[in-house]
C-alpha cells in the first residue's frame, strides 16, 4: 500500500511545471550568455572608451538595484505578477531594436536604460513563482535552474563560433531572438495565484534587521562587486592577450559548467554543510580566483582552474545564499525577499563592481583591477565568518 506522503508527493511533482519553468530559466540565461561575454566587443567596436564600456555595461546592474524591488512592490499591490513577467518580456524586445540605430554613446545609454529597467523585472518574480510550485520540493530548485545554466553555456559556445566567422554587428540579431524566446516562455509560464503562495512571513524590515541577515546581504553586495571586472572586461582583457574568441567562449562555459556541477550535488551539499560554511568557502575561493585571472592570464592552466572555480564563486555561493533568503523570506514574502537580494547583489555590487573596473582598467591595468576584486571578495569574507557568528543565529532549512 503507498504511503498518503508519497503519492502526495507523487501528485506535486505531476503538477510542476518543470519544463515551462525550466525553458524560461534556459533562455533568460542564454540571453545573459550571449550578451556579458561578448557585448562589450560590441561596445568596442564603436569605439567607445573602457570608462564608456563601463558604464555601459553597468547600467544592468544599476537597473537591477531599482528595478525588481519597483516591479515586485507593483506585482503585490496588482496581484499581477506573471501579467509583469510577460510585460517585461515584451518590452524588453521592443526596446532591443534601438540598438540596431543607436551608434552615438547617448543613444547607446538611453537603449540600455530601456532594455534593462524592463528586463531586469522578470527574475525575482519568476524565483518566488518556482519556489511557489515547489512547494515542499524546493530542494528541486536547483534541477530547475541549471536549465539556465545549460542555456549559459549554449550561447556563450554559439554566439564564441559565431562571431569567429561573423562581423561583431550580429550579435545584435542573436540577442533579439534569444528575446523573442524569452516572450513565448513568459507567455506559457503557468500563474500561481497570490492566495497559494503562502503565508505572510512576518515583516520584511523585521526580517532585514536580524545580523545574520544584514551580514549576508552585505556579502553578497561584495561578491557581485568582485565578479564587476569578470562580467565587463574578460572577454576585452582575453582578446588583447591572444586567446581566440571560440577559447574565450570555451572558458566563459567551463566555468559554468562547473557552477551546474554544483547545482546537481547542492541537496546533498546541503545536507552535509550550512549555508554559512558555504557561503565563507566561496568567499575564499573568489579571493583566489580572480588574483588569478589577473595576474596568471598568460597561462592557460591558470584561466582553467579560475574558471573551474567560478563552481564555488557563483554556483555554490548563489544556491546557498537563495536557499538562505528562502527560508528567511517566507511565505508571501518571498518575491521581496529575492527583488532585495537581486538589488543588493547583482544590482548594487555589480553596479560598483562594473564602475570601478571600468575607472581603473586604463588607470591601473588588469592585473590591479582584478586584484580590487579579490579584496572586495575578501571584504565578502570577512562579513559572513564575523557578521553572522555561527553560535548565535539559526541558519533556516533549505
Amino acid at each position: 500500500m503507498t504511503a498518503p506522503g508519497a503519492t502526495a508527493r507523487r501528485v506535486h511533482c505531476a503538477m510542476l511545471p518543470f519544463w515551462r519553468l525550466s525553458a524560461y530559466y534556459f533562455f533568460y540565461f542564454a540571453f545573459i550568455g550571449a550578451f556579458s561575454p561578448y557585448f562589450s566587443l560590441y561596445l568596442k567596436s564603436l569605439a567607445f572608451s573602457a570608462w564608456h564600456i563601463g558604464v555601459l555595461m553597468s547600467l544592468m546592474q544599476a537597473m537591477r538595484l531599482v528595478a525588481p524591488n519597483l516591479w515586485s512592490w507593483l506585482a503585490d499591490r496588482l496581484d499581477a505578477k506573471m501579467a509583469i513577467v510577460r510585460l517585461s518580456g515584451a518590452v524588453s524586445l521592443l526596446g532591443f531594436t534601438a540598438f540596431f540605430f543607436a551608434d552615438s554613446f547617448s543613444a547607446v545609454f538611453a537603449a540600455m536604460a530601456l532594455l534593462t529597467f524592463f528586463w531586469s523585472a522578470s527574475l525575482p518574480l519568476v524565483e518566488a513563482l518556482t519556489f511557489a510550485h515547489l512547494g515542499s520540493q524546493a530542494a528541486r530548485y536547483g534541477s530547475i535552474r541549471l536549465w539556465g545554466s545549460v542555456g549559459f553555456i549554449a550561447a556563450v559556445i554559439a554566439v564564441g563560433v559565431v562571431l569567429d566567422h561573423l562581423p561583431i554587428a550580429s550579435l545584435l540579431w542573436v540577442l533579439l531572438a534569444i528575446l523573442a524566446a524569452i516572450l513565448v516562455s513568459a507567455l506559457v509560464l503557468p500563474d500561481k495565484k497570490a492566495g497559494t503562495w503562502g503565508g505572510e512571513g512576518g515583516c520584511v524590515a523585521d526580517i532585514v534587521r536580524r545580523p545574520e541577515v544584514r551580514a549576508v546581504l552585505a556579502a553578497c553586495f561584495c561578491m557581485s562587486a568582485a565578479h564587476g571586472a569578470l562580467y565587463v572586461f574578460y572577454s576585452i582583457y582575453l582578446v588583447g592577450h591572444g586567446y581566440g574568441k571560440t577559447l574565450i567562449g570555451m572558458l566563459w562555459t567551463l566555468g559554468v559548467v562547473a557552477e551546474i556541477g554544483v547545482f546537481l550535488c547542492m541537496p546533498q551539499l546541503l545536507r552535509r554543510f550550512s549555508p554559512r560554511d558555504i557561503l565563507v568557502f566561496s568567499f575564499a575561493c573568489a579571493v583566489l580566483r580572480f588574483a588569478l585571472i589577473g595576474w596568471g592570464v598568460e597561462s592557460l592552466a591558470l584561466l582553467l582552474l579560475a574558471q573551474v572555480l567560478h563552481g564555488a564563486t557563483f554556483g555554490a555561493y548563489h544556491a546557498a545564499a537563495i536557499a538562505l533568503i528562502n527560508g528567511w523570506f517566507a511565505g508571501r514574502n518571498q518575491a521581496r525577499g529575492q527583488a532585495l537580494y537581486g538589488s543588493l547583489s547583482f544590482g548594487g555590487g555589480g553596479l560598483l563592481g562594473g564602475i570601478v573596473s571600468g575607472y581603473t582598467w586604463d588607470w591601473l591595468g588588469g592585473p590591479l583591477t582584478y586584484t580590487l576584486g579579490s579584496a572586495f571578495a575578501l571584504v565578502g569574507l570577512a562579513l559572513v565568518v564575523f557578521g553572522w557568528r555561527r553560535s548565535s543565529c539559526p541558519v533556516p532549512a533549505p
